[in-house]
């Protein structure tokens, strides 16, 4: 198993309270940084999943993505604290404290330590395309449901994915949306919404330019 050093700092990578038999949602990424776009989707998938929480998980750092402009990662979360400010929104950097470096640990030491909690992983429709590169994505798919939120310019390539394909015969419809943390995995819905053209590597080119001048 590949670990990172742990790292742990007070009021970031602690894990976020909960009860037996709440519906969680688990919204992983680098936040890097959190906009408009991340909010939708956390507030959209918390209504439309009928969630009692949604966990922000704010990574270390994507194995998959270049670390070289990465904030820190007290002032990622610290950030998608103020942003994503909602009664059920908890925001955590808690991968951090594990040394976990992929998404499948994180998964697999939620669902074994805290049996008795519904996880849901939520994921943008970019990421579906993308779904097969991750560390034991299949593995994944068969810990807990995953919920899809369409984002621009990924509706048709992510239903057409490789893993879109593979995992097929068990996408529910989008009206059992609700339903979807009670149900045994592998389960999986593709979501239909608002949506924003926000993304985090363009806000960082933009800065970029700015600073430039």
């Amino acid at each position: 198993m590949t670990l990172r050093h742990p790292i742990r700092i007070p009021g970031i990578t602690e894990l976020p309270l909960s009860a037996p038999g709440m519906r969680i949602g688990l919204f992983g990424g680098s936040f890097n940084p959190v906009h408009e776009g991340h909010r939708l989707v956390a507030e959209e998938t918390l209504r439309r999943l009928d969630l009692d929480q949604l966990w922000v998980l704010v990574t270390p750092g994507n194995p998959l993505k270049d670390h070289r402009e990465l904030a820190p990662l007290a002032d990622r979360v610290e950030a998608a604290r103020q942003s994503l400010a909602h009664p059920k929104i908890r925001v955590t950097g808690f991968e951090a404290a594990h040394g976990f470096t992929y998404s499948w640990q994180t998964i697999l030491f939620l669902t074994k330590t805290m049996p008795d909690r519904r996880f849901v992983w939520i994921m943008g429709a970019d990421n579906l395309v993308n779904f097969h590169h991750w560390e034991r994505w299949r593995e994944i798919a068969q810990m807990l449901p995953i919920a899809v939120y369409v984002r621009p310019g990924s509706a048709g390539t992510a239903l057409a994915s490789r893993a879109a394909n593979a995992l097929g015969r068990w996408r529910v419809d989008e009206g059992d949306a609700p339903r979807l943390a009670l149900m045994p995995p592998p389960a999986w819905v593709y979501l239909h919404g608002q949506q924003s053209t926000l993304s985090s590597s363009a806000i960082r080119a933009l800065r970029g330019g700015n600073n430039a001048k």
